[in-house]
């Protein structure tokens, strides 16, 4: 089960977030909050699982709350729950220390499956905002990050090439390949091609010999 606490200035969101969830079999909502304060509040007495706010809230914004959940109950996973997509919004609250990010206008669906996956320790970014992101961020350090064998992988996927293509070019079974493709989505939390393709361009990986 997981358990949650929703923090949104807007009763009605927070009541309609409440009969949403509720009607999942895997997740309950210990509490509401209306403000920054009462977030942060409800999470040290709660102990939930995830920490589903808003951004814009008063009495401490969804920023601050993010970083004293972070510092105060570090085991509490947060999901930014907001109407805004963009860089300026998305960029801060991962640093802030959000484990995720959905839209207010993405599908009940999307909004399980963010839960589902920021409560197992997965990254979550709803891909509007991942696009902005991307489109906005410094390019990464991928050393650090990528093995040697997956930023092959990674240059020749962007290249449009299919698995049994990168298989022959590299001496592996596609089957190796998959898993190399899985590790980086996971690894870079981006979750297609076109998104794979637009990080390897930021990297200037593509044209690399």
């Amino acid at each position: 089960m997981i358990s949650v606490v929703v923090a949104d200035d807007h009763a009605i969101v927070r009541a309609g977030v409440r009969a949403l969830l509720g009607a999942e079999p895997d997740v309950t909502v210990l509490a509401e909050a209306e403000n920054g304060h009462q977030a942060v509040e409800a999470v040290e007495r709660c102990s939930p699982d995830v920490l589903l706010l808003d951004l814009s809230m008063s009495h401490a914004n969804g920023l601050e709350a993010i970083r004293q959940v972070r510092k105060k109950r570090p085991g509490t996973r947060v999901l930014v729950l907001s109407m805004h997509e963009t860089a300026e919004y998305v960029a801060p609250a991962l640093r802030a220390g959000a484990h995720g990010y959905v839209v207010k206008g993405a599908g009940l669906q999307d909004l399980v499956r963010a839960l589902r996956a920021v409560a197992a320790g997965e990254r979550y970014l709803a891909k509007g905002a991942e696009q902005f992101l991307l489109e906005s961020a410094e390019p990464t350090d991928i050393s650090k990050l990528l093995t040697p064998r997956e930023r092959e992988v990674l240059q020749r996927v962007a290249e449009g090439q299919t698995n049994r293509q990168i298989a022959g070019e590299l001496g592996l079974s596609p089957k190796t390949v998959d898993t190399h493709r899985s590790s980086l989505m996971r690894k870079l939390d981006l979750h297609d091609v076109q998104a794979l393709t637009r990080f390897a361009m930021r990297q200037g990986l593509l044209g690399r010999e």
